[in-house]
């Protein structure tokens, strides 16, 4: 994970759409802050987009061919996890990290 961007989207606990955020790659990782949110259950999804085309690659049979994430790490066999799965907490600022899935 050295060149792209990450395309970030954050959901509220109802599944809507807060924001969608870009962040470049320096160092292997990517930080993005998202400020002022609302006390209250978020949920976040994500993937490298390595060619900078704005859109998740997959191969014929849907599997993505390049690196994705979910909140609280929820990857399923076939797919992540129920929505639910994604969900968690902010009360006050804090540090969210998650693992790339190639």
């Amino acid at each position: 994970m050295t060149t792209g961007l990450i395309m970030l989207q954050l959901f509220d606990e109802n599944q809507n759409l807060v924001t969608q955020e870009k962040g470049i790659i320096k160092d292997q990782k990517s930080i993005i802050i998202i400020k002022n949110l609302k006390p209250a259950k978020y949920a976040i999804r994500y993937f490298h987009d390595e060619n900078l085309n704005g859109k998740l690659e997959t191969n014929k049979i849907g599997k993505p061919t390049e690196g994705y994430g979910f909140s609280n790490n929820a990857y399923g066999m076939f797919g992540p996890k129920p929505f639910r799965d994604w969900l968690f907490e902010i009360r006050e600022n804090k540090k969210i990290d998650i693992n790339t899935k190639y």
